[in-house]
């Protein structure tokens, strides 16, 4: 297999670029235009070339394609434009950027630029920054040929990167690159454009008399005038309240004292525009002065994507998006967020469907992080309950209730679920309290008597689990000693180690804390590390959360390259795989790919896995 390194040159302006559009807007624009490229095979010499688009295509089209691994900076940038301009498809793709994410974590910079300067390898150029506003037609030949210099070095550093990051890369990891590049660059699934213009019309039916109840409860002549009574926190409030709402709440950083939090960067007014009630968000949208719900943008957002691309749609993930190395939504489309408790908000994953002849499976690894934090952690009798298939969530709700709870108890057995999800984190009674009272579509109250009672029956019931924070505070404080040049494990089964650089997973990547410290905090001795959010506080409990959700990846990961061998992956959430199967193939399908998700992998003997699939003819349905 060659390695082919590539770099395209596209006409970009102050109003046509990534600073405007999704790089799926950007590339499927009109006046999107491909200047010139430069290919690289193997270790040969970059060549530029330069033309129309069909002159451009011939060029590309000598090249071995088929027998080569594609690699370029940004893949999804270039992959896209290879793929949905020219029609060519390599063997595999490949991006240094993703390989560099998962190296060296998401809180550095991973630009070409600081990549080429971390190692050393060259200085890329900025010529780039001369070419705005140019189409190809308006460089001179000379300014055509400089610039062409400034592409092939640009292709030059990406294969020598390539190159030093892929000695010991994880050859598991390169197949789910290519995996998570290929959901966005051969879209498999389908948008059914009918569901999601009935639900737009819908939507903006029901908001409208919506408005017309919010200007005749606040007296108002228009929306206008809403809006501006709306911008008052007590109006605001107490308009929620008639929804049967509580504003949300936060302490002030100037006074200490509790305010509203209700500024639109605030977390709870975030999560108040996300509500599953339309009428929240909807009241959320007026008081910003929106048009819009997120909904609405949403299905707007989706319609249009459909409209470009014959109804198919592009699944844009970051690969290595999460600290943890989970994925995350990017280009404006986060399909780890798609509504899907309401009925009616459930259309954006109704309108999601299979090729004609086909099924959508979605298979789910079930409580990966619960059973693998009990494994970790060496709390045999929890691991045992998941082996032998037992209902956690009932078991610890009959410890709590101190009677036999089962599925037949809804509330008890919700309150159980929340405390092995939450709890095995650290989470305190408050916390717990506010999680119970504030969840959907199920909320308990409880006082916090109670909260602090729950809290205490689950610490004492997982005493391994809880000695697990205590043994990361511990491998803290050897990480920030200075002395400590020692490789360790750290939990049971000897597949996780760690030493001053970071916390070593079993593929060999790690999770790392850039400048860990102690640091007064609040008035408190903190442990800190430095990210692009600012410094976070970091402590026993929050580290074995990074490690369980780390380790779970790499289990589903590990599953969905396996399932990818026969089943193509077109969509991953969270702990998902989804996969479009034959419609004559359902059976053997499901067999297959539920056989892989409840098999752990080698390094995790021991673990109890398993997974729900479900088949549907949208992804709605499963």
């Amino acid at each position: 297999m060659s390695l082919i390194t590539i770099d395209f040159e596209t006409y970009y302006s102050k109003d046509f670029g990534f600073n405007k559009l999704t790089t799926e807007e950007y590339v499927r624009d009109k006046r999107f235009e491909v200047i010139g490229v430069a290919v690289q095979v193997d270790d040969g010499e970059p060549v530029w070339f330069s033309g129309t688009h069909d002159d451009i295509r011939k060029f590309l089209r000598k090249y071995d394609w088929k027998n080569s691994m594609l690699i370029a900076h940004n893949t999804m940038f270039d992959g896209a434009v290879l793929h949905w301009i020219f029609n060519i498809t390599p063997m595999i793709y490949g991006d240094t950027l993703c390989m560099a994410r998962a190296l060296h974590g998401v809180e550095v910079g991973g630009s070409l630029a600081k990549l080429s300067e971390r190692y050393q390898i060259g200085v890329k150029g900025t010529e780039v920054n001369d070419a705005i506003g140019k189409t190809r037609l308006d460089f001179l030949p000379e300014d055509l040929a400089q610039y062409g210099a400034y592409c092939k070095n640009d292709v030059a550093l990406t294969y020598k990167l390539f190159n030093i990051m892929s000695q010991g890369f994880p050859v598991e990891e390169l197949h789910l690159i290519d995996i998570t590049l290929r959901m966005f660059t051969h879209p498999m699934l389908y948008l059914d454009q009918s569901v999601l213009r009935e639900r737009l019309t819908n939507l903006v039916e029901e908001k409208n008399r919506l408005l017309r109840s919010l200007m005749s409860y606040l007296e108002c002549a228009n929306e206008e005038e809403v809006r501006k009574k709306l911008s008052s926190n007590a109006k605001f409030a107490e308009a929620l309240k008639t929804l049967g709402i509580d504003a949300p709440k936060k302490v002030s950083p100037t006074t200490g004292k509790e305010t509203w939090a209700l500024a639109k960067k605030d977390e709870g007014f975030l999560a108040l525009l996300e509500h599953e009630d339309i009428a929240i968000q909807h009241l959320c949208a007026v008081r910003l002065g929106t048009k819009s719900t997120l909904e609405e943008k949403r299905l707007e957002r989706f319609i249009e994507v459909g409209k470009r691309h014959n109804d198919l749609v592009p699944i844009p993930l970051k690969y290595y998006g999460a600290h943890t190395g989970r994925w995350s939504g990017t280009d404006k489309i986060n399909f780890q967020n798609l509504p899907s408790r309401d009925p009616n908000k459930k259309a954006l994953k109704n309108a999601i469907v299979p090729p004609e002849g086909y099924k959508i499976v979605n298979c789910d690894s079930s409580q990966i992080e619960a059973r693998v934090l009990a494994w970790l952690a060496g709390q045999d009798s929890v691991v045992k309950q998941f082996a032998d298939g037992e209902d956690v969530y009932s078991a610890f709700a009959s410890t709590v209730y101190e009677r036999t709870i089962s599925k037949a108890d809804p509330i008890e057995r919700f309150v159980g679920k929340t405390c092995i999800l939450g709890l095995g984190y650290g989470t305190g009674a408050n916390k717990l309290q506010h999680t119970l009272s504030t969840s959907q579509p199920v909320s308990v109250k409880i006082d916090s008597v109670e909260s602090e009672r729950i809290v205490s029956v689950y610490r004492q019931t997982n005493n391994k689990i809880t000695d697990l924070w205590s043994e990361a505070d511990r491998m803290l404080n050897q990480m920030m000693n200075s002395k400590f040049t020692k490789t360790l494990y750290f939990g049971e089964h000897e597949c996780v180690c760690f030493d001053r650089e970071g916390i070593i997973l079993p593929n060999t990547l790690q999770i790392r804390y850039t400048n860990l410290r102690r640091e007064e905090m609040d008035g408190k001795t903190k442990t800190v590390y430095d990210s692009r959010r600012g410094t976070i506080s970091l402590w026993g409990g929050a580290v074995v959360e990074n490690i369980v959700q780390a380790l779970a990846r790499i289990i589903v990961g590990t599953q969905m390259v396996e399932i990818n061998n026969k089943y193509p992956i077109a969509l991953t959430v969270h702990d998902a795989a989804v996969v479009i199967v034959p419609e004559d193939e359902v059976e053997e399908a499901l067999s297959y790919i539920t056989g892989i998700m409840s098999t752990a992998p080698s390094w995790a003997k021991g673990l109890p896995v398993a997974c729900e699939a479900k088949v549907g003819a949208s992804y709605g349905d499963c």
